[in-house]
C-alpha cells in the first residue's frame, strides 16, 4: 500500500466497521477476543500509525489470561533466569497476560503433582519442569478434565490426554555433545556420564543421543554407566570425585543433568579439568567460569529468552484456537572458551 493506512483501510483489512475501529481508538468499545486478534493482525500488517494506542486499548478491554509455570528450585541460577524471562515475555505480549511462576524445592512426584493441581485451579494453562511419574501423569489428566492444558517445559511429559512441550530436541543435543567430545579428545578412552534423574525424559534422550553418536562414529571410546546426581550440587560433587578417583585415565565427562556447580567444584579441586573434555549444560555464571578456566570444553544451552517467548506464545495460541496443547522445539546455543 502506498502512503499511510487510514482507519477505513484498517477496518476493511480486519473485516469490521469504521465505527468499530473509531470506538476502539477512543476507548469506547469492548470487543471479542477473535475480533481483537483480527484488528491487531491487520494493524500490524498495514503498519497502522496508531498501532501502539490500538494495542493499549485492546489490552485494557480484555481480561488477562493467566499462564502458570512450575519451575525447580529457586536457588538455582538457571531457574531464576527462566522465571525472569517468562515474566518479561508475558509483559511484552500484545495480549494481556499474567504469568504466575512458582518454584519447587521438594521435587518428589507427590509434591509436584499436588502443586500442579493447586496452581491449575488458578490458571488457564500450565507448564511444568518435572520428571516423568504416574502421579504427574494423573495430575495432567485431572487438569485436562477441568479444561486446563499442561505443557512439559524443558523435559517432555506424557499422558493419554496429550501434553504440550516447549524445549530442545534433546536427542540431537546428546549427539552434538558426543560429536564435540570425540573431536576434541586427543585420544580414545573412557567417558563418564552424569545424569540428574533417569525419570527426566530430556536427560534420558540426551544420553541416548550421546551413546548413539559414539556407537555410529567413535566406537573406540568406552562409555561408562551413568551416575545420578539427583539434581543436587553436594551429591554431584561427591559422585564426581568418586568417578575421578575410580577412573584416573578418563578422557571425557558428559554432564547431562543437574548438579553442575558440584561437578565443577570437583573438577577444579582435582586439577584434572583441563585434561578432560567435559561437556555440560546451560550458560550461567558458574559454567561461564568453567569455560574460562577450561574445566569445561563446551556448554550446550537453552536460549532462555526465546524459550520463554515461545512458551507464552504457544500456550496463548492453543487457548485462542481451542487446539490441543502443541509443541515448539527450539534450537540450542553452543558456547566454547573462545566465544563467551
Amino acid at each position: 500500500m502506498v502512503g499511510r493506512a487510514t482507519i477505513a483501510d484498517l477496518a476493511e483489512q480486519a473485516g469490521v466497521s469504521v465505527s468499530t475501529i473509531d470506538r476502539i481508538l477512543n476507548g469506547r468499545a469492548n470487543v471479542r477476543s477473535a475480533t481483537a486478534a483480527r484488528v491487531l493482525a491487520a494493524a500490524e500488517e498495514l503498519r497502522f500509525y496508531a498501532l501502539p494506542t490500538l494495542r493499549e486499548r485492546l489490552r485494557a478491554d480484555r481480561p488477562a489470561i493467566r499462564l502458570g509455570f512450575i519451575l525447580q528450585q529457586s536457588h538455582r541460577t538457571f531457574y531464576q533466569m527462566i522465571a525472569e524471562a517468562l515474566r518479561l515475555a508475558g509483559s511484552e505480549n500484545s495480549e494481556p497476560v499474567e504469568v504466575v511462576v512458582e518454584h519447587m524445592d521438594d521435587l518428589s512426584p507427590e509434591a509436584v503433582s499436588n502443586r500442579m493441581l493447586r496452581l491449575g485451579e488458578q490458571v488457564q494453562a500450565l507448564a511444568v519442569v518435572s520428571a516423568e511419574h504416574p502421579r504427574v501423569t494423573h495430575a495432567i489428566e485431572t487438569l485436562a478434565g477441568s479444561g486446563v492444558p499442561t505443557y512439559g517445559l524443558i523435559s517432555e511429559l506424557t499422558a493419554p490426554c496429550g501434553v504440550g512441550y516447549i524445549g530442545l530436541d534433546n536427542w540431537r543435543v546428546g549427539r552434538t555433545a558426543a560429536w564435540a567430545m570425540a573431536g576434541l579428545s586427543k585420544k580414545p578412552g573412557r567417558v563418564g556420564i552424569l545424569v540428574g534423574n533417569h525419570r527426566y525424559r530430556c536427560q534420558e534422550l540426551n544420553e541416548s543421543g550421546f551413546r548413539s553418536y559414539f556407537r555410529e562414529y567413535a566406537p573406540q571410546f568406552t562409555l561408562l554407566e551413568p551416575v545420578q546426581t539427583f539434581e543436587d550440587r553436594s551429591i554431584a560433587r561427591e559422585v564426581t570425585e568418586q568417578l575421578l578417583q575410580r577412573e584416573p585415565d578418563m578422557v571425557g565427562l558428559y554432564i547431562s543433568g543437574g548438579g553442575m556447580v558440584g561437578v565443577l567444584q570437583a573438577l577444579k579441586a582435582s586439577g584434572r579439568g583441563p585434561s578432560i573434555v567435559a561437556v555440560g549444560y546451560e550458560m550461567t555464571i558458574h559454567t561461564r567460569m568453567g569455560l574460562i578456566d577450561h574445566d569445561l570444553a563446551l556448554v550446550l544451552a537453552h536460549p532462555i529468552a526465546r524459550m520463554a517467548a515461545d512458551a507464552v506464545a504457544q500456550m496463548l495460541h492453543d487457548l485462542r484456537t481451542e487446539a490441543p496443547p502443541g509443541k515448539r522445539v527450539i534450537g540450542f546455543d553452543i558456547y566454547t572458551p573462545e566465544n563467551i
